[in-house]
């Protein structure tokens, strides 16, 4: 019997009975990270890391039944040992390992291997079952350095600042809107935040992040926004409350800008491929070296990554049908 397996609910531990990232509502569940395909409403119970917990209770409500752990914590359900463990992916995000009967299970989420300079960095881990997304699981994905397009956003920013443009970033507001901001020169101009950034940055807060940039709300003085950098989910692209802070240059930052055409199709100046996922190379770097002799793909290029880890590695590899959708996708 699979420790774990794929149902109507989601992605279910039948000897634990618990799941993990389920889309629907479930009595017990387990949380990767806080985007909204992984952490869905209606669970009777949630358990995340600790730096979840204020974005669960940001985008669900504070009402809700939530337990926070550190990544390392080792805790039991019904027999079924439980850790979680750095993702890399965003704040927050961890990998979820399972271990039962002497057989170990992990489970990335979403996840990354370079580190951003924000999130917590990823941990290596070993199993034997192993089951990892796929979002970027193509070889034409190959990502630059975090803090190279770091170092190509600010360049870019005070270029435009000198020839009397603002410059709109758009990234997701959860995770690449606070690796952004992490390393925004501000000596540069001023930063000013969108609504749904500045939530999330707040809500960070309360465990201990602090992320530079002024919330424009209805009072703020849009006279004054010169030459800034302002931070926007992909959603404010083309709506009024962008519009009354021309004129400006749009960036969009997207681990999609990596292939040509992506920028046009989204109408920006400027594509940045930062991205919270695995590149095609880290894929098969954490395949190799978590030892493991199963390997379930999920959300992405699953056929293909399935496939090549197959016939590549030698190695036992089938698929979970999820209804995870990347953020990057919805952004791009």
């Amino acid at each position: 019997m699979k420790l774990l397996s794929v149902n109507d609910n989601g992605l279910y531990c039948n000897v634990g009975d618990f799941y993990i990232d389920p889309w629907k509502p479930v009595k017990t569940a387990l949380i990767t990270h806080g985007h909204s395909d992984h952490m869905r409403w209606g669970m009777a119970h949630y358990i995340c890391h600790h730096h979840t917990v204020p974005i669960l209770k940001l985008r669900l409500g504070e009402e809700n039944s939530v337990q926070g752990v550190e990544y390392g914590e080792e805790f039991e359900i019904k027999g079924v040992k439980i850790s979680f463990h750095p993702a890399g992916h965003i704040i927050g995000s961890a990998q979820i390992k399972l271990s039962y009967q002497g057989e170990v299970w992990v489970f990335t989420g979403d996840y990354k291997l370079a580190s951003d300079g924000v999130s917590q960095p990823y941990e290596q881990l070993r199993c034997d079952h192993f089951i990892t997304e796929s979002t970027f699981g193509l070889p034409v994905y190959q990502f630059p350095s975090a803090h190279d397009i770091y170092a190509a956003i600010n360049r870019w920013w005070k270029k435009n600042a000198e020839e009397g443009y603002n410059t709109v970033l758009l990234g997701y507001a959860l995770g690449k809107a606070q690796n952004m901001l992490a390393h925004a020169d501000r000596t540069i101009g001023d930063i000013y935040l969108h609504g749904a950034v500045a939530n999330v940055n707040a809500a960070l807060n309360e465990v201990g992040y602090q992320f530079q940039g002024e919330r424009i709300t209805s009072d703020t003085d849009r006279s004054r926004i010169k030459e800034a950098l302002i931070v926007a989910p992909p959603s404010a692209s083309d709506t009024p409350w962008l519009r009354k802070l021309k004129p400006y240059r749009i960036g969009m930052c997207s681990g999609w800008m990596q292939l040509r055409g992506a920028r046009r199709r989204r109408g920006v100046d400027m594509g940045f491929p930062l991205s919270d996922h695995c590149d095609w190379k880290q894929l098969n770097q954490a395949v190799l070296q978590t030892g493991a002799k199963k390997v379930y793909v999920t959300h992405g290029y699953e056929n293909v990554f399935s496939r090549w880890v197959a016939e590549e590695y030698n190695l036992q590899s089938s698929i979970f049908k999820t209804l995870y959708n990347d953020e990057e996708e919805e952004s791009a």
